[in-house]
Formats: C-alpha cells, structure tokens, sequence
C-alpha cells in the first residue's frame, strides 16, 4: 500500500460510502466497429478518524486503481496500473475533551465521537459537519442532589460500538458506568439497566476520580449480535448474552482495569483484552479466560489488535503503568507481538515509535490480512505485515499533539 503518489485525471464520477468510479471512453474512428481504450478508475477512499484529546483528525487517502477493460486496434489487453493520493487532513471537534470515535464499515462517512461532559456528536458526511445528539443520557458525577434526583444533560460518552450484524445498532458507554443502546443510528436511545447494580460495582473506581468509574470499551461478538462485552475501568469485564436484559460479571480468569476489547470475526467465542493489569484472553465468549505473559515485560496494557487472517497474531500496546502510559513528559511505552505457540516479542525500531517520549499507541485492523494502524503523539502509522515494518502517513502532525495521548481510532 503505497501512500503517496500523484494524481489521477477522472473524467466523470460517482461517489458511493467506500468507492468512486470513474470511467473514461476513447472515441472510436470506425463507427464502433473497433473500441481504441475503456478504461475504468476504481478509487477507494480510506478514511481514518483519529481521536485526539482536544480535536478529531479526518484523515481520507484516495487510492486510484486504473484499469483498461478495451481492446486495441491490435486486439491485445491493455495493462493494469495503479496510483494513489496523498493523505489529507481536516480538524474537527476542537476544543472539545474527546473520548471515543467510532464508524462503521458499511457506513463510513457516518461517525459518531463520545466527549467529557459534552456528550455524543454525529456526523453523516465523513467528518465535515457534526450535530450534537439529544440522547437523554443521565449524568450525577456521583454527586446526588439532596432530594435524590439525578440530573440530566450531557455526559461523559467514553466508549461507543456499532453492531456489525445491523450499522443502525449503536451502543455507548459512560461515566458512571452505564450502557445505552440506539436502534435507529443514535435518533434515540435506551439505558440497558443493571450494570450499576452488578455486586461488585461498590468495588469499581476509577483513579483520577476515585469516586467514580466508566464503561472504557464495548464490543459486539460477530456471531451473536445479542452478546455484548463491557470493559470496566476500573473493575470488571462484564458481559451480556441476552441483548443486555441480564449481566454477567468478573468470569474466572478475567481482567478487572480493561481497556481495550476485541473479538475476530472468523472464531467464534475468541475475546481479548488489553487492561492495566495485563493481558488476556477467552475461547468460550468470556465465560473463562487465560493470562499468556511470558515476555510481556510491559504489563499496563491499551491498544490491541488483532490480525483479521490469524486470530493467534495480537499487537498490544503497553508501558510500566498509567504515567509512563498517558503523559506525555513521562512517557515510556512499547509495542508487543504473540503469534500462535510463541511467547510476547517487543517490537521495536520498525518504524513505530516506541520508548522514551512516546505515549500509548491505539491501534486499528480494516479487515484486510495484515494491515493494522497505529496512532500516538508522534503520528499515524500504517503496517501490512502486521508490525514487522511500519510507514508514517504523510500528515502535517498539528502541533501540541505531540503532548496528548490519543483518545481512539477507527480506519474504514
């Protein structure tokens, strides 16, 4: 996947939610008779939506794949050639305190971002414009009113997940630690009770704000679009199998801080979880888990990701613990490689940054064998072997970013 190139002259086109096709038809000088060139320009947009602390980054690259389907007066094939784009970048969201992003594959120009305070915005036009939701969320800081009321208004979204069996099935995640689910693409939305009422809940707390705690990830298992999985931070993995009538907490084996989850879309029951104390993972959806650290030396694990042709291959990010994760004066983190019967390698010196200086990387899969996204205070990076090498996305990095720790990152 080459990321820079030059451009592609298109003569007439035609956008779709991943493809612009562009055709160009040479006349012919004997009535039809002989085609000289049919030529077709697939382009493929790639969208990454990076979540940063204080704005939203929109980063699309076209790619160009030009092809001619004619025939020549001599009856041979033309060749096939192949171009790409640059990326470009547009800023969205500024100033406010973002959490999470999250877009489907089947709708990708429609982004949802979860904020601190400022609650849920949605976009239906790949990032250009947002409007505020009016999901009626309910939010008390911990702090109830003297005559037991909650309040109402915006909340912290802090972790949002579109169902893959149905992309007008959205979930969110806040703080406190409650789950909402929209049946119409985020229009409306319903509190999934009783993960407030767990029996551990008295137990959960976050540490920067010890009196409370949030739902820091969501995951839909892409063989049951009713089992749902719930990282705590901090507290408990938590998980439904009936649409979230009912909730299940703290399985053997689970991870209490986790931060993010992932299943994989060809092995049904597979769960990973990358948490602050370490990581794990499930063959039977979440019901049992095993810990695999050997060669994990960096054990406050973040991002996580998964090879879409190998669920055997995983990349986590870590660091030593919270600070040398998040801050970015402290900073100190590593990238992590598992494949199948092996212990934890550390990935360094590949094109990633890692170490000294370097927050916590989230990272992100498209589907596609191989092809994982990393994003940290240094940039956005892209690898196709799946961490063996990776290149920088030709970006202009805004400056201050190099002082925050990213927030999410979706790439479609």
């Amino acid at each position: 996947m080459a990321l820079f190139s030059s451009e592609v002259p298109i003569h007439r086109v035609v956008v779709s939610d991943r493809f612009i096709e562009a055709n160009r038809t040479n006349d012919s000088t004997d009535e039809g008779r002989t085609l000289l060139t049919l030529a077709a320009v697939a382009v493929h947009m790639t969208r990454a939506y990076a979540a940063m602390q204080d704005r939203l980054l929109v980063c699309k690259r076209a790619s160009d794949e030009i092809s001619t389907d004619g025939r020549s007066e001599g009856g041979g094939s033309e060749p096939v050639e192949s171009a790409t784009d640059g990326w470009r970048r547009t800023d969205r969201l500024e100033g406010f305190d973002l959490e999470c992003v999250a877009a489907s594959a089947d709708e990708p120009d429609r982004v949802f971002v979860g904020t601190f305070e400022n609650g849920l915005f949605r976009s239906t036009d790949g990032g250009e414009s947002f409007d505020r939701l009016e999901t009626g969320f309910v939010r008390h800081d911990g702090n109830e009113p003297e005559d037991g009321r909650e309040t109402t208004g915006h909340e912290a979204v802090m972790s949002l997940a579109i169902s893959p069996h149905d992309s007008s099935v959205i979930y969110a995640g806040a703080e406190p630690s409650r789950v909402y689910r929209s049946e119409d693409g985020g229009d409306s939305w319903t509190e999934l009770e009783g993960v407030d009422d767990l029996p551990s809940e008295p137990q959960w707390f976050f540490p920067p704000r010890p009196s409370t705690h949030h739902v820091r990830w969501l995951e839909v298992d892409p063989f049951d679009p009713d089992r749902l999985y719930v990282g705590i931070e901090a507290g408990a993995f938590v998980y439904s199998t009936d649409g979230g009538e009912t909730w299940r907490e703290r399985p053997e084996g689970s991870r209490r801080d986790n931060h993010t989850l992932a299943t994989h879309a060809e092995t049904e029951g597979r769960v990973y979880t990358a948490a602050g104390d370490g990581y794990a993972e499930s063959d039977d959806g979440g019901r049992s888990w095993t810990q695999p650290q050997t060669g994990l030396e960096h054990r406050y694990c973040w991002g996580l990701a998964v090879d879409p042709a190998d669920p055997e291959s995983v990349l986590v990010s870590s660091a030593s613990g919270a600070s040398t994760a998040h801050a970015a004066h402290r900073a100190d983190s590593h990238l992590y490689r598992k494949r199948d019967g092996t212990e934890w390698e550390r990935v360094d010196g590949c094109g990633l940054p890692t170490g000294e200086g370097v927050v916590r990387s989230v990272l992100a899969t498209t589907g596609d064998p191989g092809v994982v996204y990393g994003l940290n205070n240094h940039g956005l990076f892209v690898s196709e072997d799946f961490g063996d090498s990776w290149e920088r996305a030709d970006l202009e990095w805004p400056d201050g970013l190099e002082t925050q720790a990213p927030r999410g990152l979706i790439v479609r």
